[in-house]
């Protein structure tokens, strides 16, 4: 190596002080370049402290409730930041479109988005492993023609998501020799807006996903499932395709793997999806009709209750309206009177005189709930908490702790409302309740009842969601007490 002083004369060459500092610049430059290099998608997140993830605003996704932001996505992704040490950074698209341009320019990490695996997005971008499957459906209008199979859709109005794996199916077809068939690709990232045009009549029509359909049918009562459109389909998280994803993408799928064997992913599907089963349409549309009926006379007085009582006031008008559909005057044949149906031994305990003042059978009621979830065991956490309080506040403290006692016995988990639920119709089988302390229970209205709830509680949310605002970043370690706590059903 040959060493040039400054100043001093080199074969037909002269370095000076400047130009000695630019050749140091440009040296430390190139040094650097190969670290950068190195850097693969895992190690920028790490070192930046921050998990960049692009979704779409939907109840299946992740939206803003009263504590904030929520979702099926937004759970999944906040355990991983958490999991990584890092912040999570939430970025929505306005349409399906979107969200892979964002993917495509590196502004986000990974896409969590309810995306299906397509061939033409695997061809494009790489994937986590299948974390949940889901069924394409058919929707139209109960009352109107109803097709049944692939070939009844020519000639008729349909719409679907622009983007959406759904448009790629219907390409498929046409190109496979349905000329006949023809569709509106609306663009956005709600199904929602395709339920609202068939509902409306502007479309006879429309192809969504299972989970949405499921979340977003109590909405549209007269909208029923015509068929589904082929099989299950995994559901995957979507990664930048121009970046060295080979070690983060191993990491995701270690990951989901291992929600998968602990039960996490059951237990989140549980939380967003569980309520969405064995509530029937007509029901559903006879809560949508009380809900902008009889519910807003009582709204004022149900948050005031509420307040007084530290409960949710959702979840304080779902229990009134499964218990007498909002109704002040409501009594049935045994006896049961009032908003909160109590009976005279109950309302006597908690100090209501009179069971047809709403006040008083509220105040009654939110008392009862309060005293009943309070006895339970202390290591029975949110929500099941909650929906355990619910059996008992409709079956008993004793055939509920039976139910649990059994589950226990099966092999299942009596902290959790799912494997309680599970049990609670064995207690009108006489081969499982002569073995019980309490005996025979109808258990499978029991199941209901909680169920019911759970079903308008969700819905009575999703109408009531505050106007969207930006949320600092997610940090690490803040995200399991959020799980614990999201529907507001606050420690005693």
């Amino acid at each position: 190596m040959v060493i040039v002083p400054v100043g001093e004369k080199y074969p037909g060459a002269r370095i000076g002080p400047m130009y000695l500092r630019l050749l140091t610049v440009t040296l430390a430059l190139l040094l650097l370049l190969p670290g950068c290099a190195r850097q693969d998608s895992l190690q920028h997140i790490q070192s930046s402290g921050k998990l960049t993830v692009v979704t779409r605003n939907s109840p299946t996704t992740y939206y803003q409730d009263k504590e904030g932001a929520t979702g099926y996505e937004y759970a999944l992704a906040g355990l991983l930041a958490e999991e990584l040490g890092v912040e999570l950074k939430i970025k929505t698209a306005f349409n399906l479109d979107e969200i892979f341009q964002q993917l495509q320019r590196g502004e986000a990490d990974v896409a969590a988005a309810g995306l299906t695996l397509t061939g033409q997005r695997e061809a494009r971008y790489p994937h986590s492993a299948p974390y949940y499957q889901l069924t394409p459906q058919v929707v139209y209008v109960a009352g109107t023609y109803r097709p049944r199979r692939v070939g009844d859709l020519v000639d008729m109005s349909i719409v679907v998501l622009a983007g959406s794996s759904h448009a790629e199916s219907l390409h498929a077809l046409r190109e496979g020799g349905m000329s006949g068939l023809e569709w509106r690709e609306i663009p956005g990232a709600d199904s929602m807006e395709l339920l609202e045009l068939v509902d409306s009549g502007e479309a006879q029509l429309a192809i969504i996903d299972s989970n949405e359909f499921s979340v977003q049918q109590s909405l549209y009562p007269r909208l029923k499932v015509a068929f589904d459109l082929g099989s299950q389909q995994d559901m995957v998280w979507y990664l930048a395709p121009d970046a060295d994803n080979r070690r983060l993408q191993a990491r995701i799928d270690q990951f989901i793997e291992r929600l998968r064997a602990d039960g996490t992913l059951e237990s989140l599907r549980e939380e967003y999806f569980g309520h969405t089963a064995g509530v029937s349409r007509i029901s559903s549309h006879t809560f949508t009709r009380n809900m902008r009926r009889a519910l807003p006379p009582y709204r004022d007085l149900i948050r005031e209750v509420a307040e007084e009582y530290q409960m949710d006031w959702h979840l304080l008008a779902a229990i009134a309206y499964q218990e007498s559909h909002w109704n002040p005057e409501a009594a049935s044949p045994t006896g049961v009177r009032g908003m909160m149906m109590l009976t005279l031994p109950t309302a006597r305990e908690m100090g209501v005189a009179n069971r047809l003042d709403p006040g008083q059978s509220l105040r009654g009621g939110a008392r009862y709930f309060k005293n009943i979830k309070r006895r339970l065991p202390k290591d029975i956490y949110e929500p099941d908490r909650t929906w355990l309080a619910l059996a008992a506040y409709n079956i008993g403290m004793g055939h509920l702790e039976d139910a649990r006692v059994m589950t226990e016995r099966q092999g299942g988990d009596p902290h959790l409302w799912r494997d309680v639920m599970e049990r609670l119709p064995l207690l009108q089988k006489i081969k499982y309740y002569q073995n019980t302390r309490y005996g025979y229970a109808r258990g499978v209205e029991a199941a209901n009842y909680v169920q019911n709830i759970r079903h308008y509680y969700s819905i009575l949310e999703w109408q009531d969601i505050p106007d969207t605002k930006p949320l600092p970043p997610m940090r690490a370690g803040d995200y399991l007490p959020r799980v614990v706590k999201k529907l507001d059903l606050r420690a005693l």
